[in-house]
């Protein structure tokens, strides 16, 4: 610590290879860690926990264009009587709904509001959403059994069309048709981009009066109790649709099923893609700080030369020259590691501040970054220790003088 503190500035300008190197790649780390939570998160607040979804055409990220075309031949619209053929056959599932979903624009005495989702809905389907609903309430079944003109609001259409006011009770046409508001739902953000409040829920059967069955037709979705029995769930809402389809034993599906499990292991494949092709590259700044810090300890040696053939010189064996080099350079790089580590947490508070993201430090990050700073510190101690063991020490006093 003597010899690293003699050469204060020197050692500053070494360590700063190795901290940028650890916070480079723990930093990395806990993003894609921290944006695997926020996806998933967000995931769940859009379609609820326990959720399967089956609808005439579902893509899931590993079907190629041939196999998409045939099921586009084979596949069937959904209609209203599939719906209850799944609600009255998954015994399993603890809510079975429906919707429909359009996208148009808003008009309403001169006040427009475009790319708004309309979704057609069942009661239960809050439920199965796990929507939150800031005022009012959601649909009832009645609403739905009897076709009601009522709408509940996203937050933003609210907003645009009922600001600084109670919406509830108001009026909001759709397609020329006047709905009355009975809620609006609490303000959920965006999702990659896509605005989540300027969505609208009317009753399902409204919402076929309005834009009629269309191609694809319903989307069937269910809720399972918990996690451990969903796939049971799921595979139980299969059975129901295909029964419904009069499909037989080697029949392929002709509907799409996706459920949040799924589309939670896509983001984990995909986030474990992105971090198998970043942290290497992070990597080769740590490799970089090595070298300088071997280039530093050569120096070091030969600066020592005097010191190293007085250590021989009164009985230091070559294994405890070796280790002295070592251990210095060793020390060098954990140094750095902890700045590394204490710099990305701070750059990880920063960007949980700024960005809502949140980026999360586990023990594993801490002890992987000492582990790899003692492996460099080694590696690049290696052959300056080896140097100075090898020193004669009677040349290497006459050099020292």
């Amino acid at each position: 610590m003597q010899s690293i503190l003699a050469h204060r500035l020197r050692a500053f300008l070494t360590l700063i290879g190795i901290i940028i190197g650890v916070a480079s790649v723990v930093v990395v780390g806990a993003s894609i860690s921290g944006l695997n939570t926020y996806v998933t998160d967000q995931l769940t607040k859009v379609l609820g926990a326990n959720h399967f979804m089956i609808a005439r055409m579902v893509y899931n990220g590993k079907q190629d264009e041939e196999e998409l075309e045939r099921q586009n031949r084979r596949n069937k619209r959904i209609d209203w009587e599939d719906y209850e053929g799944v609600r009255n056959n998954c015994a399993s599932c603890t809510e079975v709904g429906a919707e429909q979903i359009t996208q148009a624009d808003l008009n309403q005495d001169g006040i427009e509001l475009s790319g708004c989702v309309i979704f057609g809905a069942t009661a239960n389907m809050g439920d199965i959403e796990d929507k939150t609903i800031a005022e009012g309430r959601f649909l009832v079944p009645n609403e739905v059994d009897h076709s009601l003109s009522v709408v509940v609001l996203g937050a933003d259409v609210k907003d645009k069309f009922f600001p600084n006011t109670d919406a509830i009770g108001q009026t909001l046409k759709v397609q020329g048709l006047p709905l009355r508001v009975i809620g609006v739902e609490e303000r959920r953000g965006s999702f990659f981009g896509s605005s989540l409040d300027r969505h609208i829920y009317i009753p399902l059967t409204t919402h076929i009066k309005i834009f009629g069955k269309g191609r694809d037709g319903l989307q069937i979705h269910g809720k399972g109790e918990d996690r451990q029995h969903f796939q049971a769930v799921i595979e139980d809402a299969r059975v129901a649709m295909r029964n419904q389809h009069k499909l037989m034993g080697n029949d392929k599906d002709d509907f799409g099923l996706a459920n949040v499990e799924d589309l939670g292991q896509q983001i984990d494949q995909f986030m474990a893609t992105i971090a198998l092709v970043i942290i290497p590259i992070t990597l080769i700044t740590l490799i970089v700080g090595g070298i300088v810090v071997m280039n530093i300890m050569l120096v070091s040696v030969t600066e020592r030369t005097f010191e190293v053939g007085l250590r021989k010189a009164v009985g230091a064996t070559r294994s405890q020259i070796l280790t002295q080099f070592l251990i210095e350079s060793v020390l060098f790089c954990v140094l750095g590691g902890m700045l590394g580590l204490g710099f990305a947490f701070g750059v990880c508070e920063l960007i949980t501040l700024l960005a809502g993201i949140p980026m999360s430090i586990t023990v594993g990050y801490i002890l992987l970054s000492t582990m790899v700073c003692s492996i460099i510190g080694v590696v690049s101690g290696v052959y300056p220790a080896f140097r100075a063991s090898k020193l004669d020490p009677v040349v290497a006093l006459c050099n020292g003088t």
